[in-house]
């Protein structure tokens, strides 16, 4: 491909296909920017928007002090998860397990009830559960659920992993998850967070993602807050619903 002109939609392509493949394996360093315009016959605002696409695919992440880097496994590319969870029943990748640290019902504070559409202290059903890679914690994500959702999923409050819980609340709902919009900000760890992420020190990086599940119909699956080690701030939403 390199000598000519390549649009961003085909670069992109071309590094979808090698992270696929293994390739460009989790960890790895994506070429730079000036690499990519040197080797496509690219000026940068196309290299640009190629790394973009693939940054909004979950595919890559920016990492400080080294550039772009291939993402981790499947569970942090939302996409990529629930056709995961389609095909095996299972929303976690292999190698990856969840334990459930904490179910309950809470008042809802700001950043969840403007999501859910309720009013701040509003009873929400809460989940914890830390997910790990290998025996390593990976993050640390809080579930809030409004009632009718557990109304029909009432596994929901017992401390034990469902395996998707808000695949199985709209498969129960009779409505398909449609969109899931992501919020991703960093922030400094709470002592919670860094007991159960296994992090030390003080004013430690954490990447906050608040993920919003929207159904075909409207209503709001569920809110989750997801906590992982590093840091960056991206905002994209997801399409889930398969259109003819």
């Amino acid at each position: 491909m390199s000598g000519k002109s390549t649009g961003y939609a085909a670069i992109a392509a071309h590094y979808r296909q090698q992270i696929q493949s293994g390739e460009l394996r989790p960890g790895d360093t994506m070429p730079s920017l000036r690499q990519v315009c040197e080797q496509f016959g690219v000026a940068q605002t196309t290299a640009n928007r190629a790394f973009r696409m693939l940054k909004m695919e979950g595919l890559t992440i920016p990492k400080a002090g080294v550039g772009t880097i291939v993402a981790g496994p499947a569970s942090n590319n939302i996409a990529t998860r629930v056709a995961l969870h389609a095909a095996t029943g299972k929303a976690l990748d292999a190698g990856e397990t969840s334990q459930i640290l904490e179910v309950g019902t809470t008042g809802a504070d700001e950043l969840i009830a403007s999501r859910l559409d309720v009013a701040p202290g509003t009873p929400v059903h809460m989940r914890r559960r830390l997910v790990s890679r290998g025996g390593v914690p990976v993050h640390l994500s809080t579930s809030y659920y409004p009632a009718y959702v557990i109304a029909v999923t009432p596994e929901l409050t017992q401390p034990t992993s469902t395996g998707g819980s808000r695949e199985l609340a709209a498969e129960r709902l009779g409505v398909e998850q449609e969109e899931v919009l992501e919020e991703v900000t960093s922030r400094h760890a709470t002592d919670q967070e860094k007991a159960a992420l296994g992090l030390t020190g003080e004013n430690v990086p954490v990447t906050q993602v608040v993920r919003t599940v929207t159904l075909a119909d409207g209503r709001v699956v569920e809110v989750a807050v997801k906590v992982a080690g590093g840091s960056t701030i991206l905002r994209w939403s997801t399409s889930l619903r398969s259109r003819a």
